[in-house]
C-alpha cells in the first residue's frame, strides 16, 4: 500500500511563513551581486553567516574549494543525514538569469525551518553550499573529495517557466577547442599564412551539417572566444567553447568522438591543427527519486502550488546535480517563477527572479522542502521506500522521461 501523506504541521508553516521577509531580503541581496561560477564570495559569507547564527556548525572552503561550505544540524540521537543543497552562481554577463539567488535563499529557509521545528530531530540535517554549477560543475567535485560520504538523500529545487516534480536532464560534456594556425600579413602575403579562423569557421558548418543525423536529445551548441587579433593578419588563434550533450552518458560517449573528428577534418581542410580539453567535470544524466518528488508534490498542493508529473516534450538542459543522482537519492523539482515559456538563462528569467511572485513561490516550496525533511530524518518507512526506489532505478536513469 502507498505509504500515507502527513499533512504539514500549522506551526512549520508559521515558521516559514514568519521567514518570509528574510528570505526575500537574502533573495534580493545576492540577485543585487551576482557572482560567477567559483567567485560566489560574497553569497557565501551571507548564507555561512546565517545558518551559524542559527547553531548549525559551518565548515568553508570544503573540498579544496574556496567557495564551497558545509553547516550541520545535529539531532538528539543516531539516524540518517540529509542534505539540502544550495546554489547560487550567476551566469557571466547576464547575472541570476537561472534563479540561483532563489535557490540559496529558498534552500537555506527550509532548512532553517526544519531545525527550529523540531531541534531535537534524530539524525543530521546538513545544508551543503555547491558553487560553479554553470558550468563548474561544483557538485562533481565535491562528490569524488568525498562531501557527499554518508549523507543518505539530498534535496533542492530550481526555478523554472513550469512547475514540475521532476525533469529529465542531459549528459553534457563541456570542451574548449583550440585552433593553430600561421600568422601571416593578410593582404601582402596572406598564402604564406594558415587562418586558425578559417578552421573554426569550417569545424561550426561541418557541426550544422551533422545535426540531421544526430539523435534528437543530442545538442552541440558554442560560441567563438577568440578569432584573431587584427583583421589584416591571419589569425593564428581561434578558440571555441562548445557544450555537447546527449540523454545518457553512453549515448554522449558515441557523439563526443564524432565531433572531435569534425573538428580534425576541419583542421585538415584548412592547413591548421587543433586540440582540445574538457573545462569542467562530465554531467551524467538525472535519476530522480520520484517516492520523495511525489511526496514533495502532496506537500505543496495543500498550499496551492502544482508539481505537474514528469514528462519527455518538457525541455531539458543539464547540471552537476545529475552526478550527484546516481551516487545517492536526490530530488530537483521546478517551480514555475514567470509566465511559461519564458527563456532560461536570459534577462527576462533574471528579472522574474526578484519578483513577489517568485518568492511567493519559493516561499511554498521551502515549506514543501522543510515537511520533506522532517520526514526524511524521522520516517524510517518512508526513507527506506526511498532507498528502495534508488536501488531499483540506478540501473536504469532518468525514470521520468517515461512516465
Amino acid at each position: 500500500m502507498p505509504h500515507p501523506v502527513p499533512v504539514i504541521p500549522d506551526r512549520l508553516r508559521t515558521t516559514v511563513r514568519e521567514r518570509r521577509p528574510a528570505l526575500e531580503a537574502l533573495s534580493l541581496d545576492l540577485h543585487d551581486m551576482p557572482e560567477t561560477r567559483f567567485e560566489e564570495h560574497y553569497a557565501v559569507e551571507q548564507l555561512a553567516g546565517r545558518l551559524a547564527a542559527a547553531g548549525f556548525d559551518v565548515d568553508k572552503g570544503v573540498a579544496d574549494l574556496p567557495t564551497a561550505f558545509t553547516a550541520t544540524h545535529h539531532g538528539a540521537s543516531d539516524g540518517p543525514t540529509i542534505a539540502v543543497l544550495l546554489e547560487y552562481d550567476a551566469l557571466p554577463g547576464i547575472g541570476h538569469g537561472c534563479g540561483h539567488n532563489l535557490i540559496a535563499a529558498g534552500g537555506l529557509t527550509a532548512a532553517l525551518a526544519a531545525a527550529a521545528e523540531q531541534p531535537d530531530h534524530p539524525g543530521t540535517l546538513k545544508v551543503i553550499g555547491t558553487p560553479g554549477e554553470e558550468g563548474g560543475g561544483g557538485k562533481i567535485l565535491m562528490l569524488e573529495r568525498g562531501v557527499f560520504d554518508g549523507v543518505d538523500s539530498a534535496v533542492m529545487f530550481h526555478p523554472a517557466d513550469r512547475s514540475l516534480r521532476a525533469r529529465h536532464a542531459l549528459a553534457a560534456s563541456h570542451l574548449r577547442l583550440t585552433f593553430h594556425g600561421i600568422a601571416a600579413h593578410a593582404a601582402k602575403a596572406p598564402w604564406d599564412g594558415r587562418s586558425a579562423a578559417a578552421g573554426a569557421q569550417v569545424f561550426l558548418t561541418a557541426v550544422d551539417s551533422m545535426r540531421q543525423f544526430i539523435a534528437p536529445a543530442a545538442r552541440v551548441h558554442g560560441i567563438l572566444t577568440h578569432g584573431g587579433d587584427a583583421p589584416n593578419v591571419v589569425p593564428e588563434r581561434a578558440e571555441l567553447d562548445l557544450y555537447v550533450r546527449e540523454g545518457s552518458s553512453a549515448a554522449l560517449d558515441e557523439l563526443l568522438p564524432r565531433v572531435l573528428a569534425a573538428a580534425e577534418g576541419a583542421a585538415l581542410a584548412t592547413g591548421t591543427t587543433v586540440d582540445h580539453v574538457e573545462t569542467a567535470p562530465r554531467y551524467t544524466e538525472r535519476n530522480n527519486n520520484m517516492a520523495m518528488a511525489d511526496r514533495l508534490a502532496a506537500y505543496t498542493a495543500e498550499l496551492g502550488l502544482v508539481l505537474e508529473p514528469p514528462a519527455p516534450e518538457n525541455p531539458a538542459g543539464s547540471s552537476d546535480i545529475g552526478n550527484v543522482s546516481v551516487a545517492l537519492p536526490v530530488i530537483h523539482p521546478y517551480v514555475q517563477i514567470c509566465p511559461r515559456g519564458t527563456p532560461g538563462h536570459s534577462a527576462k528569467m533574471r528579472e522574474a527572479a526578484r519578483t513577489p511572485q517568485a518568492h511567493d513561490a519559493v516561499e511554498k516550496i521551502a515549506t514543501g522542502l522543510a515537511a520533506l525533511v522532517l520526514d526524511l530524518l524521522g520516517d524510517p518507512q518512508f526513507l527506506t521506500s526511498v532507498r528502495e526506489e534508488f536501488h531499483q532505478s540506478s540501473s536504469a536513469p532518468d525514470r521520468c522521461q517515461e512516465s
